[in-house]
This record gives structure tokens, C-alpha cells and sequence, in this order.
């Protein structure tokens, strides 16, 4: 027996059309008249039918009235002096059409494709809260809780094993709030206990935008004191350890090493292993190389070339710091800071790697499954131009390979054409905000799963601060209103005019 449908609830009938109501779509009427009831595009409704609950998103919403259907009428009325509202009843014959795009159907409190039509004549309502939650499959308990669901009150609460647990993208042009939507992200990953499972994260920060987090007090997420730890690391401080390194890791630094050059390199470096035994740096293996009479002269002056080259970064000591089997822990968020770097090819030996190392270290299980957060990621693995793309072999190989050992990537790019499809492809999640570009919403199209037309289109017109969820997280593509951060960080100019003001004073 059903229960009685509350006024409230209701929002119109379905109707019939030339094309529907069909499996895939079906028009409504809206209740109430000249008084009817609100329905916005985008929003979740419902119809009951005998073999479960049809779901449904609204994709437009038309207005319409008879005696406004002959543009001639409505000239001739207007060239008399006589609006047709003052003769007939126009305002009893304007009604509202709901288009929808069915999206499932919930059968047995479970997801299933839609397989049959509703009927003419049955009543549409309003999606309710604790259904569509179990429908989107929202984690309601211990979700992180990113935002609201677009035109409903429901908390967007994704479960981390969905969102996270086979990589995550975050694609938009730049001023749409990718870096918001990441700092929200990082403190509901800082705001989890022990009970719930606390994540480590590595956050490759181009830009100093998270440096913020580092002053973040735990009472402010509700936390006991000392229960948040971030550690903030510059750049120009990080030493990437030389004897550490293989002849293969050293030419991946470089562009075009050849195989002969690869095998003396290997040579002199196994030499300098059994006779530096407190380390060496790249002066020393410059050196060695250079003495070496079996190593061809061209092949020397190549290799110390590439050596010399390597060596002015200044990236290369004895010792590494920081060292990460003793930097990536439970609940700990370590930001790499990138912005001291104006040189992509600095940034990108830095980014190459860690992200070796991590893979590594994971691998052996000597630190614990990690989230690598790669902001600006086109310029680590760009879709082209391999030969300025250092980490990119690495960084596909954690896409490939990570969600098996829990070595877990995130992705931010403003331009998703230039990013790697192998990586892209390999995030079973994505959350995209505004998007402008048609190159980029091409692309975007031809790598997202399930994502349709409507949707597409409608990144376009999304707000700052307003993600379109897909993927793993969600059963259906999904438009999320992100919630206000917790913490702001204090001293930076939200606009122009404010920095301007600042720069005075």
C-alpha cells in the first residue's frame, strides 16, 4: 500500500508528447497556475510506478500560454491600444512544462538502468533526501563532507573509498575554485580520527596556495589539540640524495642519453658505491668520469655536460631532505612548496622524484597508502612533448599501477587537452568546475565516463565554487554546491582592488 503523497511533495503530472513519456525521458506539468510550484532545472524528481521509483533530473524548464502562440494576434491587439490581458483570461492558460532525463531507477534500495516508461496522468514529486542519498550512494556517516547537492538541501558527503581509492581529477579553467575545492577536501582529510581510517597526504603546491594549512589550529575543526600535523617544506630546501641514484634515474633527469652513455654511466656509479662508502654528490661522479680513460671522449664530455647541468640546480646532495619514510605518516599533510622555483625543469626533477620515491617506499610498505595532491599537473604529464615532461613516465606509472598498492594520485590542471589521456583516463573520478574552453570540454567529454550532453553543456554555466562530480562517487553525474572552507588564510587579497589597497599601505 502506498502512503499518500504530502501536498508539499508534489510537483506536477506527466504528460503525453510526440516523442514521450520513453524510457530516457518524460515532460511534466507543473501544478498550481498563476501560483505554481518552484522547480528548478537541475533538481531530482520522482515518479512511483509499479515496479519502482523512477528518478529523474530536470533538464528545462518551459513556460507557455495560448493566446501568446500567434505572434499576428499579438500584434494586432497591441496596434488597437488593448494588451490581451485586459480582454481575455490569459493568465488561466499559462502553464509551466518540466523536460526531464531519467537517470535510474530505484528497485529493492538499489541502482538499477532504466528499463520501462511512466505512465500519462502519474505525479511527479520532489526527490526525498534519504532515498536520493542512497541513490547518489553518499556515505551519510562518515563521508567527507565536500558541499550540498545542487538544488536540494542533501550534504554532499563522498565516501573516501569512492572518491579517492582509484585516483581523482579536478578540471577547470583558472578562477573557477580548484584550489578551494582542494583545501575543503584537506580538511575533511585533517578532520578524520583514528577510528575512521586518517590518510596521508603529499601536496605538490606550484604555487604556495596551501602554505596556509600549516597554521591551522585543531579547535577549529573540532579537533583536540595537537591531533593536526602539516609539515611545510620549501623547495630550495630539498636535497635529492646522489648515491641513491641509479645511471637510469640520472638520464630520466636529462633529454636524449644514449644507451652506450647509460651502461658507462652505470659502470662509473658501481664503481664510486664500493669506494665512497659516506656518499658522494654529483662533483664526485663529474670527477670520476671525467679520469675515466675507458669511457670515450665524446661520451665523456656528454656525460659530464649533463652532469654539470644537473649539478647547478642545486637539487642534488649527499643526504636526502626531506627523507620520506620518515615524512609520510598517518593524518600528516606534507606541502611541498614549488614557489621559490621560476624553472619548470627544477620543479618537474623535484616532482619526478618524489614521485618515485613514494611509489618505492610504498611499494616495500615502509610508509603508509598516501594521497599525492599534483596541482598544475599538465606541466608534469602533459599529453605531448615528452622530452620536457621528466616526471611523466613516473607519474602515469602510479595511475597504471598506485590503486594497487594505495599510492593514490589527485590531479589539478586548468587545461585538461594538455593533460596526459593515459592518466586521465586511469582517474575514475573526476570533479569539474567551471569550463569554458571547447578544446577542454572535448577532451573532457571523450575521458569522462557517463557523463552526457546536458551535463557537458552545463559546465559552462556552472558558478565559481560549483563542481559536477563523475565517476566511482556517484551513480549518476552529479552538481555540487562546495561548501564554505572552515579556515581562511589571512593576508592574501581576494581581488585586484584589494591588492592594489594592500600594495599602498
Amino acid at each position: 500500500m502506498m502512503v499518500e503523497e504530502q501536498p508539499r511533495h508534489r510537483l506536477g503530472t506527466v504528460v503525453c508528447t510526440n516523442d514521450g513519456p520513453n524510457v530516457m525521458e518524460f515532460s511534466f506539468v507543473l501544478e498550481g497556475g498563476t501560483n505554481e510550484t518552484t522547480v528548478r532545472r537541475g533538481e531530482f524528481v520522482v515518479v512511483e510506478t509499479e515496479f519502482g521509483t523512477v528518478v529523474a533530473r530536470v533538464q528545462d524548464l518551459v513556460r507557455t500560454n495560448r493566446y501568446f502562440q500567434h505572434a499576428e494576434a499579438v500584434r494586432e491587439y497591441q496596434s488597437r491600444g488593448e494588451p490581451l490581458r485586459s480582454i481575455f483570461p490569459t493568465d488561466r492558460w499559462q502553464y509551466t512544462v518540466g523536460e526531464t532525463r531519467v537517470v535510474g531507477f530505484w528497485v529493492n534500495d538499489r541502482t538499477v538502468r532504466p528499463f520501462t516508461t511512466v505512465s500519462p496522468g502519474a505525479v511527479v514529486r520532489r526527490a526525498d533526501e534519504d532515498m536520493l542519498a542512497k541513490f547518489l550512494r553518499l556515505d551519510t556517516e562518515g563521508g567527507l563532507w565536500l558541499g550540498k547537492v545542487a538544488n536540494h538541501e542533501l550534504e554532499f558527503r563522498a565516501s573516501i573509498d569512492q572518491l579517492l581509492s582509484k585516483h581523482l581529477a579536478i578540471l577547470a579553467m583558472s578562477g573557477a575554485g580548484k584550489s578551494y575545492f582542494v583545501s575543503v577536501m584537506l580538511e575533511e582529510i585533517m578532520s578524520r580520527t583514528e577510528e575512521q581510517g586518517r590518510l596521508s597526504v603529499v601536496v605538490i603546491d606550484v604555487h604556495g596556495e596551501y602554505s596556509y594549512l600549516k597554521d591551522i589550529q585543531p579547535e577549529s575543526l573540532g579537533l583536540p589539540a595537537g591531533s593536526i600535523e602539516v609539515e611545510h617544506i620549501r623547495g630550495s630546501h630539498i636535497q635529492i640524495p646522489v648515491q641513491s641514484l641509479t645511471a637510469e634515474s640520472l638520464s630520466s633527469y636529462v633529454a636524449g642519453m644514449s644507451g652506450v652513455q647509460i651502461r658507462d654511466l652505470r659502470r662509473t656509479i658501481s664503481d664510486m658505491r664500493n669506494q665512497f662508502k659516506e656518499g658522494y654528490t654529483l662533483t664526485d661522479v663529474i670527477n670520476v668520469v671525467k679520469d675515466d680513460e675507458t669511457i670515450s671522449k665524446n661520451t665523456r664530455e656528454a656525460l659530464v655536460g649533463w652532469l654539470f647541468n644537473l649539478e647547478d640546480t642545486g637539487l642534488f646532495g649527499k643526504e636526502g631532505v626531506p627523507e620520506m619514510k620518515n615524512t609520510v605518516r598517518p593524518g600528516k599533510i606534507t606541502l611541498i612548496d614549488l614557489s621559490d622555483f621560476v624553472s619548470l625543469k627544477k620543479k618537474q626533477i623535484i616532482v619526478s622524484h618524489l614521485a618515485g620515491e613514494l611509489l618505492y617506499l610504498r611499494r616495500q610498505g615502509r610508509i603508509p597508502p598516501f594521497l599525492l595532491v599534483l596541482e598544475e599537473s599538465h606541466q608534469f604529464c602533459p599529453e605531448s612533448r615528452q622530452e620536457l615532461a621528466l616526471p611523466k613516465a613516473r607519474i602515469e606509472t602510479i595511475a597504471r599501477e598506485g590503486r594497487k598498492f594505495f599510492a593514490l594520485l589527485c590531479l589539478i590542471s586548468q587545461r585538461p587537452v594538455k593533460l596526459s589521456t593515459t592518466v586521465l583516463s586511469q582517474c575514475s573520478n573526476q570533479a569539474i568546475l567551471r569550463c569554458t574552453n571547447p578544446y577542454d570540454l572535448d577532451h573532457i567529454g571523450r575521458s569522462s565516463e557517463g557523463i552526457d550532453r546536458a551535463s557537458l553543456d552545463a559546465i559552462t554555466t556552472l558558478e565559481v565554487g560549483e563542481a559536477l562530480f563523475v565517476g566511482e562517487t556517484v551513480s549518476v553525474p552529479t552538481f555540487v554546491k562546495i561548501r564554505t572552507r572552515r579556515f581562511e588564510p589571512q593576508g592574501n587579497a581576494r581581488n585586484l582592488t584589494e591588492a592594489i589597497k594592500k600594495a599602498e599601505k
